[in-house]
């Protein structure tokens, strides 16, 4: 089946028009119609090389929002006409011990949906029935796709760390993924500290839940919250003084982070040790807890702030994010 997407050809590239045809269809994989897509930097780290795994050409996009189209003879769970998401895995092993115990992302022999094969900035995707998300009745389809992978990064952290209504708990940069984890946060019943650098984002962090700002770079503003928070998530890709984030943890405190941070993270080991302190970190989270996750959103009527483009304009759409101007997420949609 012939695809028309938009390809990046080499490092660095702006992305343009590309055709190529997804092959036969296998038995347990579904093909979707694409209504709307996000753009999540990982999308521009992937374009850039910038992990050194990108196969050219790519067609980035992995928060797909569509209908399913085609099914394999062997597909479960999904059917023909169904409204689905597709995020950053588009299939797993389904044998392995993770999979097996419903921890599918988890799987090492698991597919990203941009790592080795083409996604979401084109018309059409295919991916595994289980990867296949079933949207929710009465979703916001123009919104839902950010859920798909920003969502669901800082989602799955809440469980993980069994975050209760009564905590006080922390986020770690207002942007992307921070903004829907306060979000998240507020309906979850916690009270909800922000850490942004940005003063102008104040106003907008207040309204989507945050119960406080405290300026990151700000010693004296860290050093008021020292030993009050049950649990942290760090969103931010930038080293940042962890040991002044941990301090500001109450004892038995969890750090969580989800963002990409590419040099070690020097974490003092008494700052864990005398407070039975823990830090961990997480990628997305299953199929079936996105799936909860998606009717938590419509229960709540949570969504991502997006600015949304058609997908012809997707260069301009990358260099509004790459220039910092996106507030918060951005949402391709096809025409």
């Amino acid at each position: 089946m012939k695809v028309n997407g938009y390809a990046a050809t080499e490092q660095n590239a702006k992305l343009t028009p590309y055709s190529y045809d997804l092959g036969e269809l296998g038995s347990e994989d579904v093909d979707i119609k694409i209504s709307y897509c996000g753009i999540c930097h990982s999308d521009l780290s992937m374009i850039n090389n910038e992990w050194g795994m990108t196969q050219y050409p790519l067609v980035p996009g992995h928060e797909i929002i569509g209908e399913v189209i085609a099914t394999g003879n062997a597909v479960k769970n999904v059917k023909v006409g169904d409204k689905v998401g597709l995020g950053w895995m588009s299939a797993s092993c389904m044998s392995c011990e993770q999979c097996m115990d419903g921890e599918h992302h988890l799987c090492g022999q698991s597919e990203a949906t941009i790592v080795g094969r083409n996604g979401g900035f084109a018309d059409m995707v295919r991916g595994h029935w289980s990867w296949a998300i079933p949207l929710p009745d009465g979703i916001d389809m123009s919104k839902a796709g950010p859920l798909l992978c920003g969502g669901i990064t800082v989602f799955n952290p809440i469980i993980l760390a069994g975050v209760k209504p009564t905590d006080t708990v922390g986020v770690i940069g207002i942007g992307g993924l921070g903004h829907m984890a306060l979000k998240f946060l507020k309906y979850w019943g916690c009270e909800v500290i922000a850490f942004s650098s940005n003063p102008s984002k104040k106003d907008a962090i207040l309204n989507m839940g945050a119960t406080q700002v405290i300026d990151s770079t700000s010693p004296e503003e860290l050093e008021s919250i020292t030993g009050k928070l049950n649990f942290i998530l760090n969103t931010t890709n930038v080293s940042l003084d962890w040991n002044s984030f941990l301090t500001a943890l109450a004892p038995k405190g969890k750090f969580h982070t989800v963002g990409a941070v590419l040099e070690p993270m020097a974490i003092p080991a008494f700052s864990l040790i005398m407070g039975e302190k823990t830090v961990g970190g997480s990628p997305i989270g299953s199929p079936a807890l996105t799936k909860t996750m998606l009717d938590f959103c419509v229960r709540h009527n949570i969504y991502p702030e997006v600015e949304e483009f058609p997908m012809s304009q997707v260069n301009e759409a990358i260099e509004h994010l790459e220039n910092g101007k996106a507030r918060f997420r951005i949402v391709l949609k096809n025409e």
